[in-house]
């Protein structure tokens, strides 16, 4: 029982658990803004009327497929991911960008066996070429 507890309450679970928290709350909040605000706004582009495809079946051999919900929720599920990508994936990787333009690089390609060194490095610790020109090699 002590392990299941200290499995629980690690870090990771907790975190998890809020992310899917905000995550179910998120949904709600796009799902009302393609809902309330993006499908009407369609609806007055196209002629004031609310595209529905819920009707939409054919049948073969008595067996009904109805292909309209299938396009309801293809429609919703590309509207949702449109308003998610220009309304927040585009703006947070400007962010990000914009943050990260200042910041100085901490490491550096080693020429000879391409792995990351520390930008400071005179010598790569994986090959051990020397980074340093002869020029400034101490004496």
């Amino acid at each position: 029982m002590g392990g299941f507890k200290q499995f629980l309450l690690r870090g990771n679970i907790v975190e998890l658990a809020v992310a899917v928290i905000v995550g179910a709350t998120f949904s709600g909040l796009v799902q009302a803004l393609v809902t309330d605000l993006i499908t009407p706004l369609i609806g007055a582009i196209t002629g004031g009327k609310q595209p529905n495809f819920a009707n939409y079946s054919f049948t073969v051999n008595g067996s009904e497929f109805k292909y309209g919900d299938f396009l309801n929720h293809l429609i919703t599920f590309l509207i949702i991911a449109a308003v998610v990508y220009w309304l927040i994936v585009a703006p947070m990787t400007r962010l990000v960008q914009w943050f990260e333009r200042d910041r100085k690089a901490t490491t550096k390609e080693c020429p000879e066996c391409l792995s990351d060194i520390p930008a400071e490095a005179r010598r790569c610790a994986n090959c051990t070429v020397e980074l340093v020109p002869n020029s400034e090699k101490p004496r």
